[in-house]
């Protein structure tokens, strides 16, 4: 009995050893038209595997690539699509730059700045009910996020380092209440387990 361990390695192992072996003997035929023919059987083959994908023009053009590549692009056969190149495997994918997000308080993310810009950019009453709403959330968050009390002072000052003194309350705001969005808060919670359990 032969084991994988002293066998080769299989390139693509998803389609088997079965697979691999019938691509190295297409590899040995010498005669083009039986080679060819040889190569579309397997083509075939290929595509049961995944038969609901087998007619599909992409994923068809997918097989071809598999097998050059299972085949270390020796085959030198007909196909409506161009065989893919062996350096282009070797390739590495350019470095992504990672996002640079400035977040000055984490428990605001970013959404808080964006709508700060925003309100920036307005004029009158409109302005001063936008500036509430992102005061109120700006409250929510902290709560939310550290689970404790927070005085509205701290939220007055924390809106004007973010608006660069920009945005300011009027005298009669009223934030809303802390005790409130910790109810609002546990009730989500609370909502949310009973959800898991009946899915249990």
């Amino acid at each position: 009995m032969q084991y994988n361990t002293r066998r080769d390695s299989l390139i693509i192992p998803e389609y088997g050893r079965h697979v691999q072996n019938m691509i190295n003997h297409a590899k040995s035929i010498k005669d083009k038209q039986e080679q060819q023919k040889c190569v579309e059987a397997i083509i075939s083959f290929m595509g049961q595997m995944n038969p609901h994908l087998r007619d599909v023009k992409e994923f068809t053009h997918k097989l071809w690539d598999h097998l050059h590549i299972m085949a270390n692009f020796e085959l030198e056969i007909d196909s409506e699509y161009e065989k893919p190149k062996k350096e282009k495997l070797k390739e590495k994918p350019k470095r992504m730059n990672y996002p640079k997000n400035n977040i000055k308080f984490s428990y605001y993310g970013n959404t808080i700045p964006k709508m700060i810009e925003v309100a920036i950019n307005m004029e009158g009453t409109e302005k001063e009910i936008i500036t509430g709403m992102i005061a109120n959330q700006m409250k929510k968050s902290y709560i939310l996020f550290n689970e404790s009390s927070v005085d509205n002072n701290t939220i007055k000052l924390h809106l004007k380092q973010l608006s660069n003194n920009r945005l300011t309350l009027s005298e009669d705001f009223e934030f809303i209440r802390s005790s409130s969005i910790r109810q609002g808060g546990s009730n989500k919670k609370y909502s949310q387990r009973k959800k898991f359990k009946k899915k249990k």
